[in-house]
């Protein structure tokens, strides 16, 4: 089984959490564009969706899925997104598609936030996958040298603007040993909007893709 075949395996089996006549939260990335396709199966079941990036909005949208605005929106039952990194604990590393913000968001609105992705993505511990801040763009070199203090090395994401206008710096070689206090000490950081880490608000339910099929640690 391929990699890609591993993330459809996950994102299908994310099809269960789904309840009939709910608004579901919609993540970003290439496993959540699988799952938006197996969502398109329910779609006279569930109110409609709201999205966490431009790019998810647009699939579901070609797909006759109705997308709400989330200020219009008072609960969200279920929130499915990716991550490129997540731990036995639920924490994750996220943003590599660089919608960090507005994923984090959704999912703090969610009650429920059920993690897909492929095996590699379980790690025993946070950072070897560059750590994702979403940054006010004249903050950039500010920002930057905060994060070297923080013990990061943080390099400029070249060519890419959020879809709040604001600009990522990736954070390389941290060992993330407290991801909830690194998050909050990252954010504490003038001109930051938010990080990649999803500690406070981590994943309620993973469901893995693994060559036998799709695996549900909750």
């Amino acid at each position: 089984m391929t990699q890609d075949e591993m993330k459809k395996t996950a994102a299908i089996k994310a099809l269960e959490f789904i309840e009939d006549d709910t608004i579901v939260g919609v993540g970003t990335g290439s496993t959540v564009n699988h799952f938006i396709d197996a969502l398109a199966s329910k779609k006279n079941d569930i109110t409609g969706a709201v999205s966490s990036s431009e790019e998810s909005t647009k699939r579901l949208k070609a797909l006759d899925i109705e997308v709400f605005d989330l200020n219009g929106v008072n609960e969200i039952s279920v929130y499915v997104d990716g991550a490129d990194e997540i731990t036995e604990h639920m924490h994750m590393i996220k943003g590599g598609g660089a919608a960090l913000t507005r994923e984090k968001i959704v999912a703090a609105v969610a009650k429920s936030f059920v993690c897909i992705c492929d095996e590699s993505k379980q790690v025993p511990m946070l950072g070897k996958f560059p750590l994702p801040v979403e940054v006010i763009p004249m903050a950039r070199s500010y920002v930057a040298r905060e994060l070297v203090k923080l013990g990061g090395d943080p390099v400029y994401r070249q060519g890419v603007v959020t879809d709040n206008g604001n600009v990522i710096l990736d954070v390389h070689n941290l060992d993330i040993i407290d991801p909830k206090r690194l998050e909050s000490d990252i954010n504490a950081i003038v001109g930051v909007v938010t990080n990649g880490l999803f500690a406070h608000r981590g994943a309620d339910v993973l469901i893995l893709g693994t060559p036998e099929g799709a695996k549900v640690v909750k």
